[in-house]
């Protein structure tokens, strides 16, 4: 009778892991994205975009992505000099093992002159040596102050425009993107990063997405979200979208708001533009039923994510990945 019954108790704990387990699987599943970081950001998919106002915090890294790890894109490394390597260091160990077998720069270790001398043979070389590296190090330090400069220098004024002039999803304006005001907030935005441009157009066509790409998410309209997103993108969501299905549900989302929002960073890789934007914003969103209606889980009502988009030069802007913040 014991060994029924704990039998039947550890039956009944298994299925009460396994509900809590779908819950959270489902809820974790609503939104596009799934809660999840994916996509790819050309080179930079695997580097954390800089932290803004709206987002401070560094973004999860990327959890799926088609773009393969590897060693990031840019300038190499210069390669570090050290004493005792390369050229200087083959002439110590010739002087040095000349002096061993008898020969030396200078006659060698004929007596205690010749050793006296060796010594200040090495003190000497030790010296041109020492002046060389310094010289070396000063060029190298001139270029890289002065891209240090280019990079973070004299921050960019405020941008044209402030907040949105309308909403694209509805409603009144509330921050919209570019649009965090001046002030102390003004000065304590993190600088940006913008090598394409970004103007008042862009971020309005942001905005636009971002409200297209959920409401067709909860319309359950692929064409939609493969001429919105990357075809990578436009495949995890498709997928998710049949996962649910299969489980009965269907994510419903409305009234989507953008609240705040800014540009992390904005760079070129040959015909391609990208764009990283860091946004809060609030909608509906629940997963329900599909069978009776009933209302499986509601999710939170606001959310802070970071969104890169791409376009080719002269096309529109597409979603070609979202972080979650932590």
């Amino acid at each position: 009778m014991m060994t029924t019954f704990s039998r039947g108790r550890r039956t009944a704990l298994a299925f009460g892991l396994a509900a809590l387990m779908a819950v959270a699987a489902t809820a974790g599943e609503a939104r596009p994205g799934g809660g999840s970081s994916m996509g790819s950001r050309g080179s930079k998919t695997f580097s954390a975009p800089p932290p803004t106002a709206t987002a401070p915090g560094a973004p999860a890294p990327m959890q799926r992505s088609m773009t393969q790890a590897g060693p990031q894109m840019g300038a190499p490394a210069a390669p570090q000099r050290r004493f005792g390597g390369g050229f200087f260091a083959g002439l110590l160990g010739a002087g040095l093992l000349g002096a061993l077998v008898g020969g030396g720069f200078f006659g060698g270790l004929g007596g205690i002159a010749s050793f006296l001398g060796l010594l200040l043979q090495i003190g000497l070389l030790v010296g041109v040596v020492m002046l060389v590296l310094r010289f070396f190090r000063r060029r190298q330090a001139e270029p890289a102050m002065a891209g240090a400069y280019n990079r973070s220098g004299p921050a960019a004024g405020p941008r044209p425009g402030g907040p949105l002039g309308g909403n694209p999803l509805g409603g009144n304006p509330l921050g919209g993107l570019a649009g965090l005001g001046g002030g102390a907030a003004a000065q304590a935005r993190p600088a940006q990063r913008d090598e394409v441009g970004i103007g008042p157009q862009d971020f309005e066509a942001f905005e636009r997405t971002l409200g297209q790409v959920q409401l067709a998410y909860g319309a359950e309209d692929i064409g939609t979200l493969r001429r919105l997103t990357t075809p990578e993108m436009a495949s995890y969501f498709t997928e998710e979208l049949r996962a649910n299905t299969a489980r009965g549900l269907v994510n419903k989302i409305a009234d989507v708001k953008l609240q705040q929002g800014d540009l992390a960073e904005s760079w070129r890789e040959g015909p391609v533009d990208y764009a990283t934007v860091a946004m809060r914003y609030t909608l509906r969103d629940a997963l329900i039923e599909r069978a009776s209606g009933r209302v499986v889980e509601t999710n939170p009502p606001e959310a802070t994510e970071v969104w890169t988009f791409l376009r080719e030069r002269g096309g529109p802007w597409v979603v070609s990945a979202i972080q979650q913040t932590r």
